[in-house]
């Protein structure tokens, strides 16, 4: 078995995830994750990227340095002087193998580190607000209040002062897709100086791509063209081209 830097995040609710790294021999990294257990279910291989700035990143993000452990081809964990779990299993030959799933999404980790200028600070604020406005309208007019969700009020506090901050919480089902797409907005934005991250239990980055997304989508029980007219207002998507609007224009246009 190759060896592996074990990092620990512990979030807010007591629970905690981990995420190992490995510098291959042929300049590629491979990283593993999941909850903490004996062993690390996601993997991914990735190119053109330097082991000490991912490190880095995951740091930055909360993560911290467990020790190098060891870790077999099916992801079980082995510290050092202990013996594995569960013994490794001989993989099967396949000549057509299935891609391999991404495991479900249960609920989603965010984190804001807020450290810019104070310009920028006022101006995040003014758009937290904003942000939140138009999603209470939307509630409103579609009779679908975002549920109790208190990461609501911690960007309100907490952009009231304008000083610097840092906020971490969690996103689960039953608070209901818009504080997601609320972060995802804000992060959109992209205000120098405030790092926002969105992530699931599996320690996976989720981008602004609402279209690379479906399984979280898929954790609110939606998709992308349920959601499409509120995304398209908090400009997470251009708006679709009416054709029958627009040959309506034109025809006036003609007389």
């Amino acid at each position: 078995m190759a060896a592996w830097n074990l990092y620990r995040h512990r979030n807010p609710d007591g629970s905690s995830k981990d995420w190992a790294i490995r510098g291959n021999s042929d300049g590629s990294i491979t990283t593993r994750w999941g909850k903490t257990a004996d062993r690390l279910p996601g993997v991914s291989n990735r190119y053109g990227v330097e082991q000490l700035d991912i490190e880095r990143q995951k740091q930055a993000k909360g993560y911290v340095l467990v020790g190098a452990v060891e870790i077999d081809v099916n992801g079980n964990v082995v510290f050092p002087g202990k013996t594995p779990a569960t013994q490794p299993q001989r993989p099967e030959p396949d000549a057509n193998p299935d891609p391999e799933l991404p495991p479900p999404v249960d609920a989603l980790y965010w984190t804001i580190e807020c450290r810019a200028k104070q310009a920028i600070r006022v101006e995040l604020g003014i758009e937290v607000r904003r942000l939140i406005g138009v999603i209470q309208t939307l509630s409103d007019q579609h009779a679908t209040p975002a549920q109790d969700w208190d990461g609501w009020q911690q960007l309100i506090n907490a952009t009231l002062n304008a000083e610097t901050f840092e906020l971490n919480g969690q996103i689960k089902s039953a608070h209901g897709i818009l504080p997601w797409l609320f972060l995802l907005a804000l992060k959109a934005k992209g205000f120098k100086g405030v790092d926002i991250d969105i992530a699931t239990e599996t320690a996976r980055d989720l981008s602004v791509d609402l279209k690379a997304e479906q399984d979280v989508l898929t954790l609110f029980g939606t998709d992308l063209d349920s959601i499409r007219d509120t995304a398209e207002v908090l400009g997470l998507l251009k708006p679709r081209l009416n054709l029958a609007a627009a040959m309506s224009d034109t025809d006036d246009c003609w007389f």
